[in-house]
């Protein structure tokens, strides 16, 4: 007799909506799918209210290419239609709910459809937890999270200082630790010519990169200091912010005039479509994450995935993922200290040396370790 097909539900961003959260969740999908198991992944009907989302469109503007049933059903602000989605998921008694958690303004949506999902006394239901103490905080954070923390079986933390601040909420659930998978789902790298000319750009300079939403914890502010180092100057390096603004852009253009670095740093600030993805990592000779907080990153991971070396802040969890001197340099939060790690790797010509240990480094995390990280919370 045939054993039935598991069955796991995802809950969480997936196209239509678009950005990191989207292609985890939708990534993490595929992997279940390849081992076997029935997927459901239920995103927003609507996410965040218009007034509380700082971006331009929470709506991708490409067409969806992969294999997953994603059906459209969440509504973050309707209590009713938690109540709904929860009874929906109880009568389908998945194996396994999976919930990705980062920040508490999603707690009474998400607790309330895991409360009323558990009461089948079948589904287990597992949270990825990108943050439970928030980058930028607010009033009620912590009572959020602790309504969040109360409806969930066992907790998923991709960096350990997340697994410590989970304590805070939770002493006895079981909680495991494995880091953020390589995003790998970006195509493949061109040649840094083929990527000048994709972008035109000037091929008499190095590029340098700053990826991803801007965000006043991102402390893009610190590098657009230490792009002023004169040695950068000389060096020839140019800086390529490639993201949308998510806090007000002024702050970051009245910098740039007045460390006189407008020659120096180039801004691409459209959210960058996931196809369009390639060129920034292909052209760029080393990837500057200067956070001013952090737990992990998933730039971290599509740095690995584009075989590039980088240079990161010395805070939250994002030393645990890039080891100093081996696939970049972990710095102070300090301009001087960014600048130091920016000309030390051109003046020294570490890229070599860096992408020998990256591609010896990246290995420790794939989607198939992670996915069975989960299943063992609970046996399945």
């Amino acid at each position: 007799m045939e054993q039935a097909r598991k069955k796991v539900v995802i809950i969480g961003s997936a196209y239509p909506l678009r950005g990191g959260l989207s292609n985890f969740n939708e990534r993490l999908g595929e992997e279940f799918l390849a081992e076997g198991w029935d997927v459901i992944l239920y995103t927003f009907s609507l996410q965040y209210p218009s007034f509380l989302f700082p971006g331009k469109t929470q709506l991708s503007s490409e067409s969806y290419k992969g294999n997953l049933n994603i059906k459209v059903a969440v509504n973050s602000i309707n209590p009713i239609n938690w109540i709904r989605v929860g009874r929906e998921l109880k009568h389908l008694k998945p194996n396994l709910v999976v919930i990705k958690f980062w920040i508490p303004f999603m707690a009474p949506c998400l607790g309330t459809i895991a409360r009323i999902v558990r009461k089948n006394g079948i589904t287990k239901v597992v949270t990825i937890i990108d943050n439970i103490i928030p980058h930028e905080k607010r009033p009620g954070d912590r009572l959020l999270a602790k309504y969040f923390t109360g409806s969930i079986d066992g907790f998923v933390a991709m960096s350990r200082k997340v697994l410590n601040d989970i304590s805070l909420f939770d002493t006895y659930k079981p909680r495991i630790f494995t880091p953020h998978p390589i995003y790998d789902n970006f195509g493949k790298s061109v040649s840094t010519e083929e990527a000048v000319k994709l972008l035109n750009l000037d091929p008499s300079y190095h590029y340098i990169l700053f990826f991803g939403f801007i965000r006043d914890y991102k402390g893009l502010d610190i590098l657009i200091k230490a792009m002023s180092n004169p040695e950068i100057a000389n060096l020839r390096i140019k800086l390529l912010v490639a993201g949308e603004f998510y806090s007000e852009p002024q702050t970051y253009l009245d910098l740039i005039q007045e460390y006189d670095v407008e020659n120096s740093i180039i801004l691409s600030n459209d959210f960058i479509p996931d196809s369009e993805v390639f060129k920034y990592f292909s052209v760029c000779d080393l990837v500057v994450q200067p956070y001013k907080s952090a737990t992990q990153s998933g730039v971290t991971q599509i740095a690995y995935h584009f075989d590039k070396p980088m240079v990161i802040t010395n805070v939250g969890g994002l030393e645990e993922f890039v080891p100093n001197g081996k696939v970049g340099f972990v710095v102070n939060p300090l301009p001087e200290e960014v600048a130091d790690a920016i000309v030390r790797f051109y003046k020294n010509d570490l890229g070599d040396l860096f992408l020998r240990n990256i591609r010896i480094e990246k290995n420790k995390y794939s989607w198939n370790y992670f996915l069975n990280n989960i299943r063992s919370l609970f046996n399945l």
